[in-house]
Parts: C-alpha cells; structure tokens; sequence
C-alpha cells in the first residue's frame, strides 16, 4: 500500500495533536469518577435542551473530523478516521433517541460488573489518547513513495 502524501500525514497528526489529549484528559478523569457521575446523568437528561445541544456538538464535532480527515491510510488515519465516525453517530443517536441512550448509561451505572466494564473500555481509550498524542507530537512524516 503506498504511503499517503506528505499532506494527508500532516492533516493526521494534526488531528491527533487535539484529539489525543482530549481524549486521554477525558477518558481517565471518566473511568475515575464513573460510579459518582449517577447525579450528574440524572440532571443532563433532565433538561432535554442540554441533551439536544449536547448531540448537536457531538454530531457537528464528528463531521469536522470526518470532513476535514478523508485519509485512511495507516492505523494512526484509521483511528482519527473512525474516531470522527464514533462521535458523529453518537451525537446522532443522542438527538435521535436520548432515552435509549438514558437507559444504556443508567443500566450502566447502576450494575457493577457493567460498571467495571466501562472503566476497563475507558481505561482503553485514555491508552488510544495517549498513543495519539504521541504519534502527533513526537513522530514525524513519513515520504511517500
């Protein structure tokens, strides 16, 4: 497979300059305080109008990714790529079916062996959060063939 342009690779580590800390910074303090986060739930789904801005910032977020990322080549532009995808669908899902979404995090919350589940995926995001902030910080391009 030939080696995406010197452009496209830029464009890559780009993104994952922004969204490797985020995701990192986020996903730990996450999987941390996850089993404290059943009063904050309860109060978003509350007030539907935080939910509706709150899928509306997830669904434009991901199509700046998924806009502005069109490569595919090599698995850091496929983890940017599909990052791009993950949030637009979920910010789609959040506007389209919030209570289904409430009922997933509640059942979620509320189980303990569900609970340690997620804290082990977040646990496995910060990691992917961490390889993307190295990858746009600290490697460099490669030249195309």
């Amino acid at each position: 497979m030939p080696t995406a342009t010197l452009a496209a690779q830029e464009r890559t580590r780009a993104f994952a300059r922004v969204i490797g800390p985020y995701v990192a910074t986020f996903t730990i303090v996450y999987a941390i305080r996850l089993p404290a986060l059943i009063g904050l739930v309860d109060e978003l789904f509350a007030q539907p109008v935080l939910v509706w801005l709150l899928g509306a910032l997830m669904l434009g977020g991901g199509l700046v990714v998924i806009g502005g990322h069109r490569s595919w080549r090599g698995p850091l532009a496929v983890t940017i790529s599909l990052f791009g995808w993950f949030v637009a669908v979920r910010g789609f899902l959040l506007i389209a079916t919030p209570s289904a979404i409430r009922s997933g995090v509640d059942a979620t919350l509320l189980s303990p062996a569900a609970t340690l589940v997620a804290r082990v995926f977040f646990g496995l995001l910060a990691a992917m959060g961490l390889l993307l902030t190295y990858a746009g910080w600290f490697t460099k391009p490669k030249t195309p063939a």
